[in-house]
């Protein structure tokens, strides 16, 4: 009987990367043939019954696909809204496990990831793949050289030294960061340092993807090509 560490079946499942399934487990929400089991390595047949919050998982690994979303203002990446307007809504007529693939604040917009590729959804949420964000910011101020500086040099936040971001001006009160690493409310703690607030803050890239014109709320699937690109393999149609 083929046996496989529950970390990585429910990441291959979907339901999280394999970071992300270990808490699921620790934080006893999985539950295999009526037994919560709490340790991420443990052995797990195929066919086993596993579930997560009471949800049985299928038997048979979904087909996987991935979606690009314009992710509006006043919505969160929460599986369960946590009392607000979880991004997962705009996909009720999907009967697939989507998860979204890391995260934009409630106060954040632009394009965000949701898939059910467990293997895709490791690749760009692990730091070591450093997979290139654009973000266009609004400040509350125009910036000055001296804020700038600050911006575009050595940083550190929560204890942590960022990799250095590259800042570019669009005139007035707008920037654009181009990140290549994620910390929790990086941007707004980079300007807060350089005391500016920000007041608009959109992702419009990821990758090779862009945001476009694809209107707030809507979301579209991604082709072939495109997921090659983000696994970082050749497109065999070109």
């Amino acid at each position: 009987m083929d046996m496989e560490r529950l970390q990585n079946l429910l990441a291959r499942r979907g339901v999280a990367s394999r970071r992300g399934a270990a808490d699921i487990i620790r934080a006893g929400r999985v539950r295999v043939d009526g037994v919560t089991v709490t340790e991420p390595g443990a052995r797990i047949a195929e066919t086993a019954h596993i579930e997560v919050d009471g949800r049985l998982l299928k038997a048979k690994e979904e087909p996987h696909r991935t979606f690009l979303y314009h992710k509006p203002v006043g919505e969160v990446c929460s599986t369960d809204g946590q009392g607000a307007r979880s991004v997962l809504e705009a996909f009720r007529g999907i009967n697939l496990r989507l998860v979204p693939v890391g995260r934009l604040d409630k106060e954040s917009e632009g394009l965000l990831l949701v898939s059910n590729d467990g293997a895709l959804i490791q690749r760009l949420t692990h730091p070591r793949f450093g997979h290139t964000k654009i973000y266009e910011v609004e400040v509350n101020a125009v910036p000055t050289e001296a804020q700038l500086a600050i911006l575009r040099g050595p940083m550190t936040l929560e204890g942590y030294k960022i990799r250095p971001v590259r800042v570019e001006t669009l005139g007035g009160r707008r920037l654009r960061f181009t990140l290549t690493e994620g910390r929790h409310r990086q941007i707004r703690q980079m300007c807060e340092q350089a005391h500016l607030r920000v007041t608009r803050l959109r992702r419009v890239a990821l990758g090779t993807l862009r945001l476009g014109s694809l209107p707030p709320g809507r979301w579209r699937e991604l082709s072939a090509a495109e997921l090659n690109a983000l696994r970082g393999m050749p497109d065999k149609n070109v």
